[in-house]
This record gives structure tokens, sequence and C-alpha cells, in this order.
């Protein structure tokens, strides 16, 4: 597993702190082409995904210590983003969600308990179970995807080493294979990065090709502070051409920037 193999760079303890940001940085910059070559395994799945939850289905991500932290956050992120419901996208990692701040031992060891904490959401054919797991090898993963296929469900992976037992368990597997850490063995480093770099664009496509995004702009966002508010009143008097305070009027009125422009569209009918 490359992943665990020694890293490029030793005596760390001796470089300087310019050479280590240097060196961590250089090696950041393999992650993206590294992304680049998935990107048809990362088209296929969010082709299927997209299949299935125009048809109602969910997209459930399960992982353990940063591989499901990053799963929790993006799919944390989905409801402010795009205004989708919380059970929409859903994040669960092994440990529980006390795991997210403490690492709970051996927990990503138990090969039953994934399928187990997916259970109280019913899932069906509907939905897409998503590994992540950077070595490839996380027992928790593993029985998870095994178990969500035989139920009939789609999976899917996002790996960093090739020819992974997740990848196996999984039908439409992503492998993006970073290479040794800067520190030998710690995935939180450029197979993290990679992790995000994959959620970023399954999550963000899958909810545009769902129609939440309108032109480039988040018109279903949740208006839940200052910044979010003063930005969907500049999109609205940017695409309808109101001033600021008559496109705040019909935010409070509508509730999101998509109610604003269709709402006074019919308005002017």
């Amino acid at each position: 597993m490359t992943t665990e193999t020694a890293s490029h760079y030793d005596h760390l303890e001796q470089m300087s702190v310019h050479d280590l940001l240097t060196n961590i940085n250089k090696e950041d910059k393999t992650v993206p082409l590294a992304v680049e070559k998935a990107i048809p395994q990362i088209e296929a799945l969010v082709t299927e995904i997209v299949k299935r939850m125009k048809q109602g289905g969910r997209l459930i991500y399960i992982g353990a210590g940063t591989s499901g932290r990053l799963g929790v956050v993006d799919a944390s992120e989905c409801p402010p983003t795009y205004g989708v419901p919380h059970d929409l996208v859903i994040g669960l990692m092994a440990g529980g969600d006390g795991a997210i701040r403490k690492a709970v031992e051996f927990a990503e060891d138990d090969a039953e308990q994934a399928w187990k904490d997916i259970a109280p959401y019913q899932p069906d054919e509907h939905d897409t179970v998503i590994g992540i797991a950077a070595s490839g090898r996380t027992p928790y993963v593993i029985g998870g995807l095994q178990e969500a296929r035989k139920a009939g469900l789609l999976t899917g992976c996002i790996v960093c080493n090739e020819g992974s037992a997740v990848a196996q368990a999984a039908e439409y597997p992503v492998e993006v294979v970073t290479g040794p850490e800067f520190v030998t063995g710690s995935t939180r480093m450029k197979a993290g990065t990679a992790q995000k770099l994959a959620l970023n664009m399954i999550s963000t496509s899958v909810m545009i090709q769902l129609g939440r995004v309108r032109g480039n702009k988040m018109v279903d966002m949740q208006l839940t502070n200052i910044k979010l508010q003063d930005r969907a009143a500049k999109m609205v008097m940017s695409e309808i051409g109101v001033g600021r305070e008559e496109a705040e009027a019909l935010l409070a009125k509508f509730g999101n920037v998509r109610g604003a422009i269709d709402g006074f569209a019919q308005m002017k009918k």
C-alpha cells in the first residue's frame, strides 16, 4: 500500500520551519493530479447516484477516523448550502458522533457496525453508500459496503490505494492513488486532501444535477447568518434588478433566493 510506504523525506525533526512547509506543500501539489486521473471513476459514480436520487434516494457516507470525519463534514454542509433535508446526505463514522472529536479505540475494526448504523434510516435500493477509507482495508467500511450491496443499494468508495478490499466491495470504486505521506502513514495529509477534493466533486456535481444551483448561484441556500443574508440580497438584486430594500422584502416573504426570484416573476405577470 503506497499510503503506508516510507516518506520521500527523512530527519523531519532537523528541518527548519521553512523547509517543513515547503516540502509539505511540494507533496500537496501532487494531489490534484492524482484526483484528475480518477475523474472517469468519479463520473461513473456520480451518474449512478443522480439516477437514484432523482427517484427519492439518499447518499450515505461511511468511514472511520479522518475519512469518516470528512464524510460527516461533506454531509453536514449540504443542507445549508443547497437547502436539502438533513437526511438526504448522511455522514456516519465508526464510533458514532462522539468519534468526530475524540477517537474511539478499535471502532473501525467492527465489520458489522456500519450496516447497523445505516439500518435506522431504513435504506432501500434507491440509496447510495459511499465508503471512505484511505488505506482501503477498514473493516467497518468493507462490511458496510458488502451488506449494502447485498441489500441492493448502489455502492461506491473513495480510497487512496489500488486494488484494495474496500474497492472490491464497491460497484463503483474511486481510487485516488496519492503515494507516500510527508509523515509516513499520516493519511490525514495527502490522502485526506484527496478525499476532500473527491467529496467536493461528488456532492457538488450531484446537487447541480438535482437542480440545486441556478446559473452559478446557490439559490436554495439557507439564510442562517448575516453574511448569507447579505449574499442572498445581492443575488436577488443582480438577478432581477431591484434595490436592496425590495430584495430583502422578497427574501423575507419567500424564504430563499429561488423563491424570491420566482415569486417576483409571478408578481409581475
